[in-house]
């Protein structure tokens, strides 16, 4: 899903969403050749009624409004803070975000695609009656929301952004058919503060929300000991009709705004996994997003491309070196020095949690363990092996 527009989601100077990794994530897609190997198709924005399958119509007035006048706001909804200040367009283009999200659950769901990309979308922190996080409308609940409209009878998220996936999951708190997962940075060190183990789902939906919380500085091993120690086991209990995934890049060791310390190749090694999973579990339906990002150089255009890669089954290895034009094109827009290759040069791998046992002493264990224990019996599944 593209469209030259999306970079029009832009904050500003120095916000650190710049709208570059957009375009540079879409220059190196095509410096591949990836682009030929997928149908790259354009949606719609969401209308009104899309957006109120998620947000309050008084919210998307409100969005309307600041747009036409970015001067008026003033924190009401959240519009108008350091985090989302208002600019003008600013309904236009996170309504055309948002529409390729939808429209990529959309041919997903009609068998239009059996995989489907948006890397401009994954913004999973706005909520139905505001702003937050960079976030203005929340596609990824949106895309969730719209095939289960279509017919989707069980609909599983998963979240592997540093920041906890706040507002899916209040999106979906009270809803049985949608299971969250998300696996995030400790919210007692970085926003929004939110994604306890404890937080299970609400009554009627006990084991919906799954949330996996990392200490600070978990790096390649804990991080996909944790998503292979949680993930793989509830997807096979649940059994979706439909795999949604958010890619967010700010995992990484070079991301500004968090404190894990993950490289690109096992962000690389994740996004293999969840296109295995929705193969085993979901028929092969896989709606796969992005989210943040704040190496906008380093970092997200190349775990972005990774994905669609997989995505497509053209899968770029890793040893690649980036493409002269593309780098001439990084400094042409960011007077920066482009990455050399399509990795960090790491090779990660992983205790098996089943297999290898618990540490109580160690820290990540016990973040896994927590997380089993608070959900797992809601789906008949053992805390410990």
């Amino acid at each position: 899903m593209w469209d030259e527009a999306v970079t029009g989601y832009d904050f500003g100077p120095g916000h650190p969403m710049d709208p570059v990794r957009l375009a540079l994530t879409m220059r190196l897609i095509e410096s591949y050749g990836l682009h030929r190997e997928v149908d790259v198709v354009a949606a719609k924005s969401a209308g009104d009624s899309t957006l109120r399958l998620v947000h309050r119509q008084d919210y998307v007035d409100a969005v309307r409004r600041v747009s036409a006048e970015p001067g008026a706001a003033d924190g009401t909804y959240g519009l108008g803070t350091v985090d989302d200040p208002a600019f003008a367009g600013m309904h236009e283009a996170s309504a055309l975000i948002a529409g390729q999200s939808v429209g990529a659950a959309e041919a997903v769901w009609r068998g239009e695609a059996l995989h489907a990309v948006n890397f401009t979308g994954g913004l999973h922190h706005a909520m139905p009656g505001g702003a937050s996080g960079f976030c203005v409308y929340n596609d990824a609940a949106l895309a969730v929301a719209r095939l289960l409209e279509l017919g989707a009878r069980r609909v599983a998220y998963v979240d592997v952004d540093v920041h906890h996936g706040d507002g899916v999951q209040a999106a979906f708190w009270e809803d049985p058919r949608v299971l969250t997962i998300s696996l995030h940075e400790h919210p007692s060190t970085l926003f929004p503060q939110t994604g306890w183990p404890q937080e299970t789902g609400a009554d009627g939906a006990e084991g919906s929300a799954v949330n996996v919380a990392l200490p600070a500085g978990t790096g390649d091993e804990g991080w996909l000991r944790a998503f292979h120690a949680v993930v793989p086991e509830l997807l096979a209990a649940f059994r979706p009709d439909v795999l949604v995934t958010q890619h967010g890049a700010d995992t990484h060791f070079e991301d500004p705004l968090a404190h894990l310390a993950v490289s690109l190749d096992a962000q690389r090694m994740v996004a293999e996994s969840c296109h295995a999973l929705a193969h085993e579990h979901a028929g092969g339906r896989w709606v796969a997003l992005g989210g943040g990002g704040y190496a906008v150089v380093d970092v997200v255009p190349r775990t972005w491309t990774h994905l669609v890669g997989i995505a497509a089954g053209r899968a770029v290895p890793p040893e690649s070196p980036v493409p002269d034009e593309w780098r001439h094109e990084v400094y042409r827009r960011t007077r920066e020095s482009a990455p050399a290759r399509m990795t960090d040069g790491r090779a990660p791998g992983w205790r098996d949690f089943v297999e290898s046992g618990y540490d109580p002493a160690d820290r990540l264990d016990q973040a896994i363990l927590a997380t089993r224990r608070a959900v797992f019996p809601a789906h008949g599944l053992l805390p410990l092996p």
